[in-house]
Formats: structure tokens, C-alpha cells, sequence
């Protein structure tokens, strides 16, 4: 499975929603506070493009001593309409301060020095180091996942639903089979069972994991036609011969908003 800092990694360098929380702006809209464009150095900082004359950037240009405390939050939803439609949030709270004479006229990059970070997806809830977070990749799926996700709901619905056929017979029934997720090492599906009662109650998700992690397309093209492969011939097939974990329950994130005060802690 992918690690906390990964998946973090992933997020910042995604096209899932973030905005950028500081104390004395909370009362601005959120397009405002909300980067042009992120990125990440090869020491872990953060770098954001905000306009020059944005509430952020005039912020971190009257900051005392140059520091200002932010913190970016990021917000991933699931590319295709599933129940609890939020894959996750993640939290990179630190110091923030202007690079001037990087970003493109009317433009200002703005570092933000990283110091607590905490995710809550899919996986559950963790927290990163700064230094684990420098030193991840993000997944190399990452610019293809939304494309790949909304193809195969629009596209292969029925392979998806087939699906249905490798869980347990806990799980074994029939009813709704959306693509959730994908990365590296797995595909994760959001099943929803024929019944009554709200979708969210009646729905779990299952993972099925690639033998070997995919490197790019090409590599999960092959795992996602053994997978369905695979469910095509169900009658014949042990049940193990598909990895495949149920994350029982409700799907949820919980939000888990740190408060900007917690960079109180810096290190020296």
C-alpha cells in the first residue's frame, strides 16, 4: 500500500481542490486564498503561485520577521459521483514567505517551510514528517487517475459491476459498482447493495491489489484486464487467486483540521 507521506505527496501535486488558511484572513473568500499553482522542491517546501495583489501574498509581504504561519489544506473528491464522495483531506501547516522574482509578472511564489502535516483518507488517519514527506514520490498514476477513473464508469460500468463476483460470500450480492480510486498498487472500487435504506449505509469498498506495483498505463491496462478477466470466469477461479481487502462500514473521512496556533512548536 502506499505510505502516509505518498499519499500526501500525491495530493499537493494533484488537481484536487486546496486553499491556503491564514490567521487574519479568514473572513476572505476562498478564490482568493486558493493557489494558482503548487509544487513541491527538491527539500520538501511547498512552492504557491498566488496573484501579487492577493490577500495571501500581501500577508506574507508584511509578515513580523518574515513568518507567517499557514496552512495549506487539501480537499480530494472522487472524480465520479459515488455516496461520501470525499476520498480525503490532507493538512500541511508551517511558515510562509515571498520568492520574489520567480513567478511571471502580476504573479507571487509564495514557501511554505513545512512543519506538521496530517492526512485522513481512504487509508484512515496518520501524520507525516516533513522529512518523510521530502523524501516520497507522488504516485506516478496521478495525472491519469481522474481521466482513467471517469473512463472506466462511463465506459466499462458492466466489467466494474462484474467485480461483484470475486468478493466473499459475506460481501457476495448484487447492486451498484463505482471506481473509486487507483494508484500504483490497487484498484478500489465503492460497492453499493440493492436495498433499503440511504446508499451510504448500504455501501463498503473493496481494494484489489496488483501483484506488482504498475509503473505507468500501459502496466495497469494489464492488471485491469486480468482483474476483469478474472470476474468474467469467477465460477472457476479460487477465491485467492485475487488479492482483494474490504474496508468494512461506512466510507467517511473525519475532518481533522489542525489549528494554525499548533505552529507555535517551530523548530530551530
Amino acid at each position: 500500500m502506499p505510505s502516509a507521506a505518498e499519499r500526501t505527496r500525491t495530493l499537493v501535486q494533484s488537481t484536487c481542490s486546496a486553499v491556503l488558511l491564514v490567521p487574519g484572513l479568514e473572513a476572505a473568500l476562498p478564490a482568493p486564498l486558493t493557489p494558482e499553482v503548487r509544487t513541491v522542491g527538491p527539500d520538501g517546501d511547498v512552492y504557491l503561485v498566488h496573484p501579487a495583489d492577493s490577500p495571501v501574498v500581501r500577508a506574507a509581504t508584511h509578515a513580523e520577521a518574515d513568518d507567517l504561519p499557514a496552512v495549506l489544506e487539501l480537499t480530494d473528491v472522487a472524480p465520479v459521483s459515488v455516496p461520501n464522495r470525499i476520498r480525503g483531506r490532507a493538512w500541511l501547516s508551517g511558515w510562509l514567505t515571498c520568492v520574489p522574482g520567480v513567478a511571471e509578472p502580476g504573479r507571487m511564489m509564495v514557501r511554505l517551510e513545512l512543519g506538521n502535516i496530517s492526512v485522513d483518507d481512504l487509508w484512515g488517519i496518520e501524520t507525516v514528517s516533513p522529512d518523510d514527506f521530502a523524501g516520497a514520490a507522488p504516485d506516478p498514476l496521478v495525472e491519469y487517475e481522474a481521466e482513467l477513473l471517469q473512463h472506466l464508469h462511463a465506459g466499462h460500468g458492466d466489467q466494474v459491476r462484474s467485480l461483484w463476483a470475486l468478493l466473499d460470500e459475506r460481501r457476495a450480492g448484487a447492486g451498484a459498482a463505482v471506481p473509486l480510486a487507483l494508484d500504483r498498487f490497487g484498484f478500489r472500487v465503492r460497492f453499493t447493495r440493492e436495498g433499503s435504506g440511504s446508499p451510504a449505509d448500504r455501501s463498503f469498498d473493496a481494494r484489489f491489489e496488483f501483484p506488482e506495483p504498475v509503473r505507468d498505463v500501459a502496466g495497469l491496462r494489464r492488471e485491469m484486464h486480468r482483474l476483469f478477466d478474472a470476474a468474467e470466469v469467477r465460477v472457476g477461479v479460487p477465491p485467492c487467486t485475487v488479492s482483494f481487502t474490504v474496508f468494512a462500514g461506512k466510507p467517511r473521512t473525519r475532518s481533522a483540521l489542525r489549528a494554525l496556533s499548533s505552529n507555535a512548536g517551530r523548530a530551530e
